[in-house]
């Protein structure tokens, strides 16, 4: 047989191959695309969330909202929201979001005896890598034992007691800053500052041993790996949205995909070891907790977990804080100038910067407080989830299996709840203008509400106080050019901060 012959032999068998995975091809696309009509009418027209308002398309899939979290424009994507749609949106076919006051009680707030409680999204809020519930993920029951273990150790009472190595490690930072200025040409990154005193001190709280950032003026492997898995981490937490996808994944990665949570558990396991087998008389987290009446409730798997989430709430987020206030500061000279007089007319010398001191400081207060309004360090809202009975928030009722959040960010910048929303003034919060009596300051929650806000809040603040007042009570600050416009910023769950240039010019004494 030639050729010819054997290919127009062959011909009529291959056309007809072809034709039949043509139409099993077109069959299968039609099918996802008539399912996806079903699915668009039922969640348009007949889903229990469909008389919310918000954009079509984002009821219909949750892709538009996703692609906003995988680009770090999430932020900006729900304020906008918000400001067209008003204090409740539905952002995506299942999950509703609010910048209405009320929420934080009705969402994050004690419940009623006998009602059943909105939750921490499970998918969301996960146990360690050693498959431990740490303080924020555990349940209601698990959460008081251990709240109750570690209130000791952020008591008031307690964090007195570290004053001296807040002090200390304040000190240091003003040290840095003055070698620094000695050359004439010099830029200081506030950002990179902040971040190495911050994670000093409270390396030192937890581990005994600060991790020497200030003293090498450099990060070390790890802390740049927990930088990096935050953004990673909020990039590939958006296969929660799609649970069948998110088995699929961890089924195939495994703990590949985990590997930088890995990495941070087994650094922070060692040094809780290590801290446990050599004792200490200091009054850092672990002797604070040992020490007290409950403290041995806590397993070492315990241990473990809740070290890695004080390694990330208490550094980085207090780091963010001071960057932002001292930005706004710097481009608002008058605010600034005043923050100076109170802190320099306040103290004669360095030594007299005490926490008590500078818990009498009004505005310092006022600019902390303003600082968290308008750059708070976790600008998005939490995810939680609607019992199956369904719950009321903010005066609708909201049916099972809804996922609900309060942003932060879209609460802070609502006309209704602030006025001048936009801008930074510290004097709304001092009681002094009567232009802001009708602010809802209710609304400012930036460690979250009810029984499961930061414990930290008081570390924070503590920390944040003595910094800012020890740089400005030693140095005139001048923002460089370069970062004029610092604040425009991606958001993966945290800012993505660049460097925050400053001149420092060291004060005569």
């Amino acid at each position: 047989m030639s050729s010819v012959e054997l290919l127009s032999a062959l011909a009529p068998s291959n056309l007809i191959r072809n034709l039949t995975i043509s139409r099993a091809f077109l069959g299968l696309i039609a099918f996802f695309a008539l399912r996806f009509v079903v699915k668009a009418v039922y969640r348009l027209y007949f889903h229990p969330l469909r008389n919310f308002p918000g954009p079509k398309l984002y009821a219909i899939t949750q892709i538009p909202m996703v692609s906003h979290v995988y680009r770090g424009t999430y932020t900006d994507m729900i304020c906008g929201l918000h400001q067209k749609y008003g204090k409740v949106v539905r952002v995506s076919p299942h999950e509703l979001s609010f910048n209405d006051p009320r929420g934080w009680k009705d969402i994050h707030g004690h419940q009623k005896p006998g009602k059943a409680n909105i939750i921490k999204h499970p998918d969301w809020f996960v146990p360690a890598i050693n498959d431990v519930h740490t303080i924020i993920s555990a349940n209601d029951e698990d959460h008081s034992r251990m709240r109750r273990i570690f209130s000791n150790a952020f008591s008031d009472k307690s964090l007195k007691l570290q004053e001296g190595l807040f002090a200390k490690y304040a000190d240091l930072l003003i040290h840095k800053m003055k070698e620094v200025s000695k050359d004439p040409k010099h830029q200081i990154d506030m950002v990179r500052m902040y971040n190495y005193t911050t994670f000093d001190i409270m390396s030192d709280l937890t581990f005994g041993e600060p991790l020497y950032l200030l003293d090498n003026d450099d990060y070390i492997p790890w802390v740049k790996n927990i930088f990096e898995s935050i953004r990673t981490g909020s990039k590939i937490g958006i296969v929660r949205y799609w649970p069948s996808v998110m088995k699929f994944v961890k089924a195939i990665a495994g703990n590949a995909a985990q590997k930088k949570r890995v990495i941070h558990f087994d650094y922070s396991s060692k040094r809780v070891d290590r801290r446990v087998e050599r004792g200490s008389n200091e009054p850092d987290i672990w002797n604070l907790v040992m020490n007290a009446k409950e403290g041995r409730g806590l397993t070492k798997g315990e241990m473990y977990a809740n070290t890695t989430v004080f390694m990330i709430a208490g550094t980085e987020t207090t780091a963010t804080l001071l960057s932002g206030v001292t930005w706004y500061l710097l481009k608002h000279q008058d605010s600034l100038k005043k923050l100076v007089d109170e802190i320099r007319g306040a103290f004669k010398s360095d030594d007299d910067i005490t926490i008590e001191g500078l818990q009498r400081l009004k505005y310092l207060r006022a600019c902390l407080e303003e600082g968290l309004r308008m750059y708070p360090p976790v600008p998005i809202g939490l995810p939680c989830l609607v019992p199956a009975q369904g719950s009321e928030v903010c005066g609708e009722w909201i049916p099972g299996g809804t996922t609900v959040s309060c942003q932060q960010l879209a609460m802070y910048q609502d006309p209704k709840n602030f006025v001048e929303p936009l801008s930074f003034i510290p004097e709304r919060w001092t009681g002094e203008d009567d232009r802001f009596d009708g602010d809802n300051k209710h609304a400012l929650q930036p460690f979250s509400y009810g029984p499961r806000n930061c414990l930290g809040k008081n570390l924070a603040y503590h920390e944040m106080r003595i910094i800012l007042a020890k740089i400005l009570f030693h140095f005139d600050l001048t923002l460089e050019p370069e970062s004029d416009s610092w604040r425009n910023q991606e958001v993966y769950t945290l800012w993505q901060k660049p460097a925050l240039k400053v001149k420092c010019t060291p004060v005569r004494a």
